[in-house]
Protein backbone atom coordinates (compact mmCIF):
# COMPACT_ATOMS: atom_id res chain seq x y z
CA UNK A 1 0.00 0.00 0.00
CA UNK A 2 1.04 3.61 -0.55
CA UNK A 3 2.68 5.21 2.50
CA UNK A 4 0.89 8.03 4.26
CA UNK A 5 3.43 10.67 3.32
CA UNK A 6 2.54 10.12 -0.34
CA UNK A 7 -1.17 10.32 0.49
CA UNK A 8 -1.01 13.78 2.06
CA UNK A 9 -1.53 15.64 -1.22
CA UNK A 10 -4.54 13.63 -2.50
CA UNK A 11 -6.33 13.99 0.83
CA UNK A 12 -5.37 17.61 1.47
CA UNK A 13 -5.74 19.10 -2.04
CA UNK A 14 -9.58 19.37 -2.08
CA UNK A 15 -9.59 20.80 1.45
CA UNK A 16 -6.86 23.34 0.69
CA UNK A 17 -8.49 24.35 -2.60
CA UNK A 18 -11.80 24.97 -0.87
CA UNK A 19 -10.18 27.02 1.90
CA UNK A 20 -7.97 28.85 -0.58
CA UNK A 21 -10.89 29.96 -2.75
CA UNK A 22 -12.83 30.96 0.36
CA UNK A 23 -9.90 33.16 1.41
CA UNK A 24 -10.10 35.34 -1.70
CA UNK A 25 -11.54 38.73 -0.63
CA UNK A 26 -15.05 39.56 -1.85
CA UNK A 27 -13.67 42.60 -3.65
CA UNK A 28 -11.91 40.20 -6.04
CA UNK A 29 -14.36 37.31 -6.08
CA UNK A 30 -18.06 37.65 -5.29
CA UNK A 31 -19.57 35.10 -2.91
CA UNK A 32 -21.72 33.42 -5.55
CA UNK A 33 -18.81 33.12 -7.99
CA UNK A 34 -16.61 31.82 -5.17
CA UNK A 35 -19.00 28.99 -4.43
CA UNK A 36 -19.48 28.26 -8.12
CA UNK A 37 -15.70 27.98 -8.47
CA UNK A 38 -15.53 25.66 -5.47
CA UNK A 39 -18.29 23.49 -6.96
CA UNK A 40 -16.11 23.03 -10.03
CA UNK A 41 -12.57 22.79 -8.64
CA UNK A 42 -13.10 20.66 -5.55
CA UNK A 43 -15.04 17.80 -7.25
CA UNK A 44 -12.36 17.69 -9.94
CA UNK A 45 -9.69 17.28 -7.27
CA UNK A 46 -11.77 14.62 -5.51
CA UNK A 47 -12.11 12.73 -8.79
CA UNK A 48 -8.35 12.97 -9.32
CA UNK A 49 -7.54 11.68 -5.84
CA UNK A 50 -10.25 9.02 -5.59
CA UNK A 51 -7.94 6.13 -6.50
CA UNK A 52 -5.86 6.81 -3.38
CA UNK A 53 -8.67 7.27 -0.84
CA UNK A 54 -9.61 4.75 1.80
CA UNK A 55 -12.92 2.88 1.31
CA UNK A 56 -16.04 4.77 2.33
CA UNK A 57 -18.01 1.63 3.11
CA UNK A 58 -17.42 -0.73 6.00
CA UNK A 59 -18.69 -4.13 7.14
CA UNK A 60 -22.16 -2.93 8.11
CA UNK A 61 -25.12 -2.31 5.82
CA UNK A 62 -25.14 0.78 3.64
CA UNK A 63 -28.79 1.43 4.47
CA UNK A 64 -28.08 1.25 8.18
CA UNK A 65 -25.16 3.65 7.96
CA UNK A 66 -27.19 6.15 5.92
CA UNK A 67 -30.07 5.92 8.40
CA UNK A 68 -27.89 6.28 11.48
CA UNK A 69 -25.96 9.07 9.78
CA UNK A 70 -29.16 10.98 9.00
CA UNK A 71 -30.34 10.77 12.62
CA UNK A 72 -26.89 11.79 13.85
CA UNK A 73 -26.93 14.70 11.42
CA UNK A 74 -30.15 16.06 12.90
CA UNK A 75 -28.74 15.58 16.40
CA UNK A 76 -25.60 17.39 15.23
CA UNK A 77 -27.73 20.33 14.08
CA UNK A 78 -29.26 20.66 17.55
CA UNK A 79 -25.84 20.47 19.19
CA UNK A 80 -24.37 22.97 16.72
CA UNK A 81 -27.15 25.52 17.26
CA UNK A 82 -27.10 25.10 21.04
CA UNK A 83 -23.35 25.64 21.35
CA UNK A 84 -23.10 28.36 18.71
CA UNK A 85 -26.02 30.50 19.94
CA UNK A 86 -24.11 32.15 22.84
CA UNK A 87 -21.42 33.34 20.42
CA UNK A 88 -23.46 34.16 17.29
CA UNK A 89 -24.39 37.83 17.03
CA UNK A 90 -27.41 38.78 14.94
CA UNK A 91 -25.94 42.27 14.63
CA UNK A 92 -23.06 40.88 12.57
CA UNK A 93 -25.29 38.70 10.38
CA UNK A 94 -24.98 39.11 6.63
CA UNK A 95 -27.98 38.39 4.43
CA UNK A 96 -27.08 36.27 1.41
CA UNK A 97 -28.56 36.72 -2.05
CA UNK A 98 -30.75 33.85 -3.21
CA UNK A 99 -28.22 32.75 -5.84
CA UNK A 100 -25.30 32.82 -3.42
CA UNK A 101 -27.33 30.96 -0.81
CA UNK A 102 -28.27 28.09 -3.10
CA UNK A 103 -24.75 27.77 -4.48
CA UNK A 104 -23.47 27.57 -0.91
CA UNK A 105 -26.22 25.06 -0.09
CA UNK A 106 -25.06 22.83 -2.96
CA UNK A 107 -21.48 23.12 -1.79
CA UNK A 108 -22.32 22.44 1.86
CA UNK A 109 -24.57 19.51 1.06
CA UNK A 110 -22.70 17.74 -1.72
CA UNK A 111 -19.03 18.71 -1.62
CA UNK A 112 -17.97 19.72 1.91
CA UNK A 113 -19.12 16.50 3.65
CA UNK A 114 -17.10 14.35 1.25
CA UNK A 115 -13.75 16.13 1.27
CA UNK A 116 -13.91 17.13 4.94
CA UNK A 117 -14.74 13.65 6.21
CA UNK A 118 -12.09 12.11 3.95
CA UNK A 119 -9.55 14.57 5.33
CA UNK A 120 -10.56 14.52 9.00
CA UNK A 121 -11.79 10.99 9.68
CA UNK A 122 -10.31 9.31 6.62
CA UNK A 123 -6.76 10.63 6.93
CA UNK A 124 -6.00 12.66 10.06
CA UNK A 125 -7.89 10.36 12.44
CA UNK A 126 -6.21 7.25 11.03
CA UNK A 127 -2.77 8.83 10.81
CA UNK A 128 -3.05 9.89 14.47
CA UNK A 129 -4.13 6.34 15.34
CA UNK A 130 -1.12 4.87 13.56
CA UNK A 131 1.19 7.38 15.23
CA UNK A 132 -0.32 6.47 18.61
CA UNK A 133 0.09 2.74 17.92
CA UNK A 134 3.71 3.25 16.82
CA UNK A 135 4.34 5.23 20.00
CA UNK A 136 2.85 2.47 22.14
CA UNK A 137 4.97 -0.09 20.25
CA UNK A 138 8.08 1.79 21.35
CA UNK A 139 9.12 3.08 17.91
CA UNK A 140 11.97 5.61 18.34
CA UNK A 141 10.30 8.01 15.87
CA UNK A 142 6.58 7.18 15.84
CA UNK A 143 5.66 10.05 13.51
CA UNK A 144 8.19 8.88 10.93
CA UNK A 145 6.85 5.34 11.27
CA UNK A 146 3.27 6.53 10.78
CA UNK A 147 4.14 8.62 7.74
CA UNK A 148 6.58 6.34 5.95
CA UNK A 149 5.81 2.80 7.13
CA UNK A 150 2.02 2.82 7.40
CA UNK A 151 -0.98 3.53 5.18
CA UNK A 152 -4.33 4.84 6.39
CA UNK A 153 -5.97 2.45 3.93
CA UNK A 154 -4.80 -0.42 6.13
CA UNK A 155 -6.65 0.79 9.24
CA UNK A 156 -9.38 -1.62 10.31
CA UNK A 157 -12.95 -0.28 10.11
CA UNK A 158 -13.88 1.40 13.39
CA UNK A 159 -10.36 1.23 14.86
CA UNK A 160 -9.65 4.09 17.23
CA UNK A 161 -7.71 5.47 20.16
CA UNK A 162 -8.24 8.51 22.34
CA UNK A 163 -5.28 10.21 20.67
CA UNK A 164 -6.93 9.77 17.27
CA UNK A 165 -10.24 11.15 18.56
CA UNK A 166 -8.58 14.17 20.17
CA UNK A 167 -6.23 15.02 17.28
CA UNK A 168 -8.91 14.72 14.59
CA UNK A 169 -11.41 16.71 16.65
CA UNK A 170 -8.92 19.53 17.23
CA UNK A 171 -8.02 19.53 13.54
CA UNK A 172 -11.70 19.72 12.61
CA UNK A 173 -12.33 22.62 15.01
CA UNK A 174 -9.29 24.52 13.76
CA UNK A 175 -10.87 24.74 10.32
CA UNK A 176 -13.74 26.82 11.70
CA UNK A 177 -14.08 30.38 12.94
CA UNK A 178 -13.07 30.95 16.57
CA UNK A 179 -16.63 31.58 17.75
CA UNK A 180 -17.59 28.19 16.26
CA UNK A 181 -14.97 26.20 18.17
CA UNK A 182 -17.22 24.89 20.99
CA UNK A 183 -19.78 23.66 18.45
CA UNK A 184 -17.08 22.29 16.14
CA UNK A 185 -15.37 20.39 18.97
CA UNK A 186 -18.66 18.74 19.94
CA UNK A 187 -19.43 17.96 16.30
CA UNK A 188 -15.98 16.48 15.75
CA UNK A 189 -16.54 14.15 18.70
CA UNK A 190 -19.91 13.13 17.24
CA UNK A 191 -18.29 12.28 13.90
CA UNK A 192 -15.55 10.29 15.60
CA UNK A 193 -18.22 8.37 17.50
CA UNK A 194 -20.01 7.59 14.24
CA UNK A 195 -16.81 6.17 12.72
CA UNK A 196 -16.27 4.00 15.79
CA UNK A 197 -19.89 2.85 15.96
CA UNK A 198 -20.69 2.30 12.27
CA UNK A 199 -17.13 1.45 11.16
CA UNK A 200 -17.38 3.43 7.92
CA UNK A 201 -17.22 6.95 6.49
CA UNK A 202 -20.64 6.72 4.85
CA UNK A 203 -22.35 7.46 8.16
CA UNK A 204 -20.06 10.44 8.78
CA UNK A 205 -20.57 11.87 5.29
CA UNK A 206 -24.33 11.41 5.52
CA UNK A 207 -24.49 13.05 8.94
CA UNK A 208 -22.34 15.95 7.81
CA UNK A 209 -24.51 16.50 4.73
CA UNK A 210 -27.76 16.33 6.71
CA UNK A 211 -26.48 18.80 9.30
CA UNK A 212 -25.29 21.27 6.66
CA UNK A 213 -28.47 21.10 4.60
CA UNK A 214 -30.74 21.26 7.67
CA UNK A 215 -28.78 24.24 9.00
CA UNK A 216 -29.14 26.01 5.66
CA UNK A 217 -32.89 25.38 5.63
CA UNK A 218 -33.20 26.65 9.21
CA UNK A 219 -31.25 29.82 8.40
CA UNK A 220 -33.24 30.49 5.24
CA UNK A 221 -36.61 29.85 6.86
CA UNK A 222 -35.96 31.90 10.01
CA UNK A 223 -33.65 34.58 8.66
CA UNK A 224 -31.08 33.68 11.33
CA UNK A 225 -28.12 34.54 9.13
CA UNK A 226 -25.77 34.72 12.11
CA UNK A 227 -25.58 30.92 12.00
CA UNK A 228 -24.51 30.95 8.37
Amino acid sequence: MIANRQLILPYAAPYLAYVGIASIPATYLAADLGYLLRLIVVPLLLAWGWRWYCPLRGPRSLRGSVGVGAVAGLLGLVVWLALLTPFASAADAQHWTTRAFFLRLLSAGLVVPVFEELMMRGFIFRLALQWDNARKDGKPDPLHAALDERSVSAVAPGAWSWAAVIVSTLAFASGHAVHEWPAALAYGLLMAGLWINRKDLIACITAHAVTNVALACFVYATGSWQYW
